[in-house]
C-alpha cells in the first residue's frame, strides 16, 4: 500500500468435516490474526467453510444451507475489517451447485468466483457434485446481491496497482488457467483457493506449478491449501500453501502446518514488468466483470512495508546455485570471446594486467576463450603498466598470475612517456588533477592497441558493469577495447567469480587470487603513501555494494529514487543509515546522468544478465537527459 507494497497471506485453518460452526470460529481467528499482522488480504483454503473431503454430503441442503448462514456469521464478525478476504465455500443458485470462493471485504460480499475446472479423475470425483463455472450473473447470496462466476475481477479505488482475480485448485492444473484471463484484463494478484491432497513428490511440482506460472501471468500468486481435519478416509492433505511473484516464491509454509503464510508482493514492480515486456497483452474484455471496493484511509496511511531486498540483487545468495551462477557466468564470457577470436581469425589476445579485480577476471576469461578453442595460452599477452600509482603489491600479483595461468607477460613502464606528454601539453606533474590522472589511462590503451596491430590480436576490455554505470572509467581509455568480456558484470558480481576461480584453481594461483580480492580496489593513478594504495575508489564514489544495488532497481524495474531508498534503508539496515545512503544515491543518479555519453559508444561485450547498459542492449537513452527530476526527489526525501 506503499510503493507499490502489499501485503498478503495464504491461510490454512483447521477444520472439522461439515462442522460449519467450528470452522466458521477457526476462519474468523485467522482472518483477525492477518488482520492484526497489517495484511492487506487473506485466501483461504477451497471449501473451507465446510471442508473439502464432505463427498455425497454437499448433496445435503441441511449443509449447504448451514453452510450459507456461516458466511452471513463471519461477514459480520469481521466487518470491522479493513482487510480483502478469499474464502472457499459452495454455492448453491437454482439447480446448480458451485465450488466457489467468497470474497468480501469489511462485512460486504464482493462476488462468488467459481471453478472453471472440475476434476474427476483419479481420487477427484468432483463432477458428482458441482458445476463448471457459468458466463458471469448476478444472483443474490447471504442477502446481497452479488456476481458470479469465473470472470471477476475486484478493483481496489484507492490502491489503482491493485486488481485481484480468484481462481480454485484445479483451475491452475488445467489447460487454460482462467487467470491467464485475469491477468491479460488487469488482474496484478490472483487468489487460488485450492484442496490439493499430498501424495510423494507432489509438493516440489505443486511449488514449481504456483512459481512458473507466477512468471508466466507476470504476477503475484497466493496459494493457499487445505490441511489438517480434512477427512483422511482416502486421502492426506498437507496445507502446502505458498506466495509467488513473477516466477519466485516469496514465502512457503511448511507441509503439515496450520496458519498464516506472509509476504509483501510489489505491485508496481509487476505493473512496470508488464510495460517493459511488449508481448504482454493488456486487454479490456467487456465479458469480465469489475467490481470496486477500497480501503479507509488510516489503513493506507498506517501500512509500513517490511520487505528487505538482497543487498546483492547480482549474485544468488545460495552457494551451490551461486556456484553454478558462476560456471556459467565465466562460460558465457569465455563463448563470447571465442566466437569473436574466431570469426576475426586471431589468435592472440593483449590485456592491460594491472594485479586489480577487473583485469584479473578477463585474464581469467580469455584464458577459458583460449582453451575452448585450442589455442596456446602464449597467444595471451598480459602486460604490466606500471606508473605513478602502481603498488608493489599489485605489480606483484599480475607477476604471479601470470605465470601461474601459463600465459606471456610483459613489464613496459610508462612513466617516462607520460612524464614527456605532460611536458608537450603543459602539464604540472604536480597537479594531480584529471589530466595528470587520464593521460596515464590513455597511453596504457595506446599502447595496447598498437601493440595488438603489432600481433594482428584482439585488446581485450576490462571494465565492468558497476563502472560503466557510474562512468568510472577514462573516455578513449580503459572505456576503450576491440571486445569488453566485463560489460555486462557488476563490481559486486565480479569478486564471486574470482573467488570461485581462486577455489577452483588453489595453489599459488589461488592465492594471488584471493590477494587480489583483499586489495583495495583502486585505477592506482595517484602516487602511493608508505608504498600502500592511496586512491581507494569506493571512497571516492561510495560503496559498490550500495551503487550496484542502485543500478539494479533502477535499470531492472525502472524504480524511482525514493523508492529505491527506502528498499535500501530496509535492506542494508545496520550497515548504512538513511542520510549515508542517501547522499550515495544522489551521487549515482549524478554520475549515471552526466556520464551516458560514454556508455552511447561502448565496444562489444557479452550480455550475461539481465541488466545492461549497451546502447545496443538494453539502454538507450539520450547523452544529455537531465536528472533533474530523479535529484529533485532524493532532495525531498
Amino acid at each position: 500500500m506503499r510503493d507499490g507494497f502489499f501485503r498478503v497471506a495464504a491461510a490454512t485453518p483447521q477444520v472439522k468435516v461439515a462442522d460449519v460452526e467450528v470452522n466458521a470460529g477457526r476462519i474468523v481467528e485467522l482472518i483477525r490474526e492477518a488482520a492484526d499482522k497489517g495484511c492487506g488480504a487473506v485466501c483461504l483454503p477451497e471449501l473451507a467453510v465446510t471442508a473439502y473431503t464432505c463427498g455425497d454430503l454437499f448433496g445435503s441442503r441441511a449443509l449447504i444451507k448451514a453452510a450459507e448462514e456461516a458466511l452471513g456469521r463471519i461477514l459480520e464478525e469481521t466487518e470491522e475489517l479493513d482487510i480483502l478476504c478469499v474464502l472457499g465455500i459452495p454455492v448453491a443458485v437454482e439447480g446448480s451447485l458451485y465450488n466457489g470462493a467468497a470474497v468480501f471485504h469489511r462485512g460486504r460480499l464482493l462476488g462468488l468466483p467459481v471453478k472453471s475446472f472440475i476434476p474427476n479423475y483419479s481420487e477427484f470425483y468432483e463432477a458428482r457434485y458441482f458445476a463448471p463455472a457459468p458466463e458471469p450473473r448476478e444472483t443474490v447470496f447471504c442477502g446481497q446481491r452479488v456476481w458470479l462466476g469465473g470472470k471477476l475481477l475486484f478493483e481496489c479505488e484507492n490502491v489503482p496497482e491493485l486488481i485481484a482475480g480468484v481462481e480454485i485448485c484445479e483451475d491452475l492444473w488445467g489447460p487454460e488457467p482462467p487467470s491467464a484471463g485475469l491477468c491479460k484484463n488487469g488482474a496484478t494478484l490472483i487468489f487460488n483457493s485450492s484442496c490439493s491432497d499430498e501424495v510423494a513428490g507432489k509438493a516440489g511440482y505443486r511449488r514449481d506449478l504456483v512459481r512458473m506460472w507466477s512468471g508466466h501471468i507476470i504476477g503475484a500468486y497466493v496459494y493457499s491449501d487445505a490441511g489438517q481435519g480434512e477427512s483422511t478416509g482416502d486421502m492426506v492433505f498437507a496445507g502446502h500453501d505458498i506466495i509467488a511473484e513473477n516466477g519466485a516464491v516469496l514465502s512457503e509454509s511448511r507441509l503439515f502446518d496450520t496458519g498464516l503464510t506472509i509476504a509483501e508482493v510489489d505491485l508496481e514492480k509487476i505493473l512496470q514488468e508488464r510495460r517493459r515486456n511488449n508481448t504482454w497483452v493488456s486487454e479490456r474484455e467487456p465479458e469480465y466483470v469489475r467490481i470496486p471496493f477500497g480501503y479507509k484511509q488510516e489503513t493506507l496511511e498506517r501500512y509500513s512495508p517490511e520487505r528487505t531486498f538482497s543487498r546483492q540483487p547480482f549474485v544468488p545468495s545460495d552457494p551451490a546455485i551461486r556456484s553454478e551462477r558462476c560456471q556459467l557466468i565465466l562460460t558465457m564470457q569465455a563463448q563470447g570471446l571465442a566466437t569473436r577470436l574466431r570469426h576475426t581469425g586471431c589468435r592472440n589476445a593483449l590485456i592491460a594486467f594491472s594485479g586489480g579485480l577487473d583485469s584479473t577476471l578477463a585474464a581469467l576469461v580469455t584464458v577459458r576463450a583460449f582453451d575452448i578453442l585450442g589455442l596456446t595460452r602464449k597467444g595471451i599477452l598480459t602486460i604490466s603498466m606500471p606508473c605513478f600509482g602502481t603498488t608493489e603489491r599489485t605489480k606483484r600479483n599480475a607477476e604471479v598470475m601470470a605465470r601461474e595461468l601459463g600465459v606471456d607477460f610483459k613489464e613496459i613502464p610508462i612513466g617516462k612517456t607520460v612524464l614527456s606528454h605532460f611536458e608537450d601539453i603543459g602539464q604540472d606533474p604536480e597537479n594531480y588533477d584529471a589530466a595528470f590522472e587520464n593521460a596515464q589511462a590513455r597511453e596504457r590503451t595506446q599502447v595496447l592497441m598498437d601493440m595488438a596491430n603489432q600481433r594482428n590480436g584482439l585488446m581485450i576490455g576490462t571494465g565492468d558493469l558497476s563502472e560503466l554505470a557510474l562512468g568510472w572509467s577514462t573516455y578513449n581509455g580503459d572505456h576503450m577495447s576491440m571486445y569488453g568480456v566485463n560489460a555486462d558484470v557488476p563490481k559486486t558480481l565480479v569478486r564471486h567469480l574470482v573467488r570461485f576461480e581462486a577455489q577452483r584453481l588453489g595453489g599459488k594461483l589461488g592465492e594471488a587470487l584471493f590477494d587480489v580480492l583483499d586489495t583495495p580496489v583502486s585505477p592506482e593513478l595517484l602516487p602511493p603513501k608508505d608504498g600502500e594504495i592511496s586512491q581507494k575508489t569506493e571512497e571516492l564514489v561510495g560503496p559498490y555494494e550500495l551503487h550496484d544495488f542502485f543500478l539494479y532497481q533502477l535499470l531492472r524495474h525502472g524504480f524511482g529514487p525514493g523508492k529505491i531508498y527506502r528498499m535500501a534503508c530496509r535492506s542494508f539496515a545496520g550497515e548504512y543509515g538513511p542520510e549515508v545512503i542517501k547522499g550515495w544515491l544522489k551521487v549515482f543518479c549524478r554520475r549515471f546522468f552526466s556520464q551516458q555519453f560514454k556508455r552511447s559508444c561502448l565496444p562489444d561485450g557479452p550480455k550475461v544478465g539481465t541488466v545492461s547498459v549497451s546502447p545496443r542492449g538494453d539502454w538507450r537513452m539520450p547523452s544529455d537527459a537531465s536528472s533533474a527530476v530523479w535529484l529533485k526527489e532524493i532532495e525531498g526525501l
